[in-house]
């Protein structure tokens, strides 16, 4: 993560750490089946095999604000099923503006500051996975740096 902080770094050094230390334990007291259904389970929530990977792929498609600056996360609103499915969390801008409220009230905050939530439930979670796969650079800004490079 070149562009975090020090701080940052070494938390996920120290996370990384303490993580492979539990699974290590795991493995030894309860064998390899842990570990493939911790694995698997993961993969399967946030990798193609699982439709609501979409979730993943859908919160962290880039946009461009109207002074042209790259947003690299949004919050999904494909309507009411898919907020079920996601278990609510298409509403990843809310979440982080406010993790304390519970993910099944997420979706009152667009009602109670409909300045910083947009309305309506129109995205299309096809088309915003399309754009992801297909463009690359669609992905949670990355091609950030090479905007930032052509800045005179």
């Amino acid at each position: 993560f070149p562009n975090k902080p020090l701080g940052f770094q070494q938390d996920c050094v120290a996370y990384a750490r303490v993580a492979t230390t539990i699974r290590v334990l795991l493995w030894l007291v309860f064998g390899w089946k842990t570990l493939l259904f911790l694995y698997l389970s993961e993969s399967l929530w946030s990798l193609p095999p699982h439709p609501a990977c979409a979730m993943f792929v859908t919160n962290h498609g880039s946009d461009m604000n109207e002074h042209g600056e790259c947003i690299p996360t949004k919050s999904t609103y494909a309507g009411p099923l898919y907020s079920i499915f996601t278990l609510g969390t298409n509403y990843h801008c809310e979440h982080h503006d406010f993790p304390t409220i519970p993910f099944n009230r997420l979706h009152e905050l667009r009602s109670i500051a409909p300045e910083y939530y947009r309305s309506g439930s129109e995205d299309n979670v096809f088309e915003i996975m399309q754009n992801t796969f297909a463009k690359p650079a669609f992905y949670a800004c990355m091609n950030a740096g090479s905007i930032a490079r052509s800045i005179p």
